[in-house]
């Protein structure tokens, strides 16, 4: 590395850290008492180093009196009662602080991730995000309180000690000071070297997070494919090579104390010299030993400073990276809200692109109120795509989508999204209760709501079956469910909402016949009344559609009812002529 690019580092970390220290300005207060706390605690340092000298001399001289002897046992206990105070009331307040800061990026993470599209999550790992999250938040608390800390009370207390060792000697401590630059240059090649080390660390900690996440989701995966021993290894490659990482940080930082020790027992054996050479009284020698004492640690600290920057800077520059990605789906300045009811949607020459890459093209249909509109095409035709721009989970590149003849665009992201239903191939279910699941978004909701949406969506006899009811405990992404349970709670969800404008993401495709019976009932009885844009890979479920839009290659290529694109003799009748075959295959099976 270049002069010009460690300096450039510095400059960015420091920046970094100046960004880091606004979190803690909300909590001046604190901070200041702290701060204050860490004055007494160097002031306190000045007095007990006083004290020392005073009591040296006094027996230097001999025949001290016994009332003085005793007046100064007095003092001692609370000038340390002083000092410890100080000393507590100091780590106190900037732990408080530091941990403060720690739980508002936290929570500011969280917000600005739930706000990000799906563009950004199709593109991001989920372990890595979690990482940066906790892991890399937990690293920065040094920086605030300890860093903070040390910046308040170890230069006044080393300026301290430093008046009364040239008090003491200004020749000796002339000279201790030629030592000085020696302390500083092993910290800054050292600061340098655990920023880099630690930021390597905090990516490879990611990678970790990101494999564990993924074996555990997939556990059946791997257990159906036998692939245990790859998985640990790929594991443990991840887990030595971070172990690799963090060693080199801790060979770093482990390295410094005993080189400044080194030099340190350098600079004794000078002053141990001179004082035979200067032929200094026992009570100057021992006052001055103990100054020297006093400032060790504050020189030390201070030393280190650069480096506990640095090394938090690491991790603080991964969370501003994460905290300054674009949020691209927002609501406009003057968003309108989206109260009235749905009458037309529309698509008007809608393009999309991922990566530049064109998923969709000159897209153009329009539904009203109460209609059907299905999907079909082969894989990557971009049906999932089209779907996702209603409810904007990404924004059109060319074109618009309107509703009631107003751009999406120009609707409140909140309201637009309260009128619209999704029900997917992938249910996700959190780790509650049947009824706070069916209740999710609609807190409101009473019971006697939730069982007759369960009711609805033919899910209730299974419900009351289950060991506590409603009140079962579904596990993780609802593992205690059958596939169909799973989608007819999904289902009891989307009722439970009651929104016009109904999105299916081929909501049957992954069911057994039997458990594709009970949720095509759900999903007959979901539909009622509702604007339906359903995508489907088994055309049975589409056939009583009011229209079917054929897509290839991100256009529409046809489009009409069932029997009419079946005597088209085009793509839509390969594609039902395909799975008629399959169908008669496995009846013949």
């Amino acid at each position: 590395m270049s002069k010009k690019d460690g300096k450039s580092q510095d400059t960015s970390s420091w920046a970094v850290y100046k960004r880091l220290v606004g979190y803690a300005l909300p909590y001046r207060r604190r901070l200041l008492w702290g701060m204050l706390f860490g004055l007494v605690f160097a002031g306190a340092n000045a007095w007990l180093l006083k004290l020392v000298n005073d009591s040296f001399k006094m027996f230097d001289v001999g025949g001290v009196p016994p009332e003085t002897v005793i007046i100064l046992a007095l003092i001692v206990p609370p000038a340390v009662a002083l000092f410890a105070s100080a000393e507590f009331g100091a780590t106190y307040f900037m732990k408080w602080v530091g941990n403060r800061v720690v739980m508002d990026l936290r929570n500011a993470l969280f917000t600005h991730v739930q706000h990000l599209s799906l563009a950004f999550f199709s593109g991001s790992r989920t372990g890595e995000i979690m990482v940066r999250i906790t892991n890399d938040t937990m690293l920065v608390e040094r920086a605030v309180s300890t860093v903070i800390t040390d910046i308040a009370k170890q230069p006044v207390r080393l300026i301290a000690m430093v008046i009364a060792l040239f008090v003491l000697d200004w020749r000796l401590t002339l000279a201790c000071f030629v030592l000085f630059p020696v302390f500083v240059i092993p910290v800054a090649i050292a600061g340098r070297k655990v920023r880099r080390y630690r930021r390597r660390a905090q990516e490879r900690i990611g990678d970790l997070a990101s494999t564990l996440q993924e074996s555990i989701s997939g556990t059946a995966i791997v257990k159906a494919f036998g692939t245990e021993d790859r998985e640990r290894e790929r594991f443990a490659g991840i887990n030595i090579s971070f172990f690799r990482r963090v060693m080199r940080v801790a060979l770093v930082t482990a390295a410094l104390n005993p080189i400044i020790m080194i030099i340190a027992a350098g600079g004794v054996a000078f002053v141990l010299v001179y004082v035979r050479w200067a032929d200094m009284t026992v009570s100057d020698f021992s006052t001055y030993v103990a100054a020297l004492f006093f400032s060790y640690e504050p020189v030390k600290k201070m030393s280190k400073l650069h480096v506990n920057i640095q090394q938090s800077s690491a991790a603080a520059e991964r969370i501003f990276e994460l905290l300054d990605t674009e949020v691209t789906v927002t609501d406009a300045v003057d968003a309108a809200e989206l109260n009235a009811d749905i009458e037309t949607i529309s698509l008007e020459n809608v393009g999309f692109s991922y990566d530049k890459v064109p998923v969709l093209t000159d897209i153009n249909f329009g539904v009203k109120a109460g209609e059907r509109v299905a999907f079909v095409g082969g894989s990557g035709a971009g049906k999932s795509t089209l779907v996702s721009l209603l409810p904007r989970f990404f924004d059109v590149c060319e074109g618009r989508i309107a509703v009631n003849g107003s751009d999406i665009r120009e609707l409140s992201l909140k309201s637009l999204r309260s009128k619209i239903g999704l029900v997917t191939q992938d249910t996700f279910l959190f780790n509650d209760t049947v009824a706070n699941n069916i209740a999710y978004g609609m807190a409101d909701a009473s019971r006697e709501d939730v069982e007759t949406a369960a009711k609805r969506a033919h899910a209730h006899e299974f419900v009351k079956d289950m060991p506590d009811g409603y009140e079962t405990i579904i596990g993780e992404r609802g593992v205690r469910l059958s596939g169909g349970q799973k989608q007819r709670l999904a289902i009891a969800r989307a009722i439970l909402r009651d929104p016009p404008i109904l999105i299916l993401d081929e909501a049957t495709s992954a069911l057994d016949t039997e458990s594709e019976r009970f949720v095509q009932e759900a999903l007959d009885e979901l539909m009622k009344g509702r604007t339906v844009f359903a995508i489907a890979h088994r055309l049975s479920t589409i056939i009583n559609c009011d229209r079917i839009l054929v897509l290839d290659e991100g256009c529409i290529v046809e489009e009409g009812g069932h029997q009419e694109l079946l005597a088209k003799g085009g793509i839509y009748k390969r594609l039902y002529d395909l799975q008629f075959e399959t169908q008669c295959a496995e009846g013949i099976q």
